[in-house]
């Protein structure tokens, strides 16, 4: 699975790239989903690249954004016993009947780097597992 977190805004974009962040539901800056790994999705990831970052997301992450940030219709918290529930459901894939996006802050400590390369140098593109180092900054 990826985390998928966008990175930088809307201004300047092409409606194609709008239209893909429109079909992830990646809305705002900050904002995270949760995506399953195969072919159609990394191509659309690369073609967005530009303007967000990804990786695989670890089951301690997960487990921490779903019980931290993790919202039910209406904007309501989980409980204990929801967030585990849904925790299982989204690492089998199934729908898990909370809102898709995931609202995070900006990193404690900020972006180390440039925000307008490519990772190693940056802060946008694929970064493997390191994902998991940004996703518990921001949570």
């Amino acid at each position: 699975m990826y985390a998928v977190i966008r990175i930088r805004g809307l201004v300047g974009l092409k409606k194609e790239i709008k239209d893909t962040f429109r079909i992830f539901k990646i809305n705002r800056k900050n904002h995270c989903v949760i995506l399953q790994d195969n072919k159609v999705v990394k191509g659309m990831l690369q073609k967005i690249k530009d303007w967000i970052t990804w990786g695989e997301i670890n089951d301690d992450t997960l487990r921490k954004m779903v019980i931290k940030r993790g919202r039910k219709p209406g904007n309501k918290r989980l409980t204990s016993e929801e967030a585990e529930k849904v925790f299982n459901l989204i690492k089998e894939g199934k729908k898990s009947g909370i809102k898709p996006v995931f609202r995070l802050s900006p990193p404690s400590g900020g972006f180390k780097k440039s925000i307008k390369q490519h990772y190693p140098k940056g802060v946008l593109g694929y970064r493997k597992e390191k994902i998991n180092d940004l996703l518990l900054r921001m949570i």
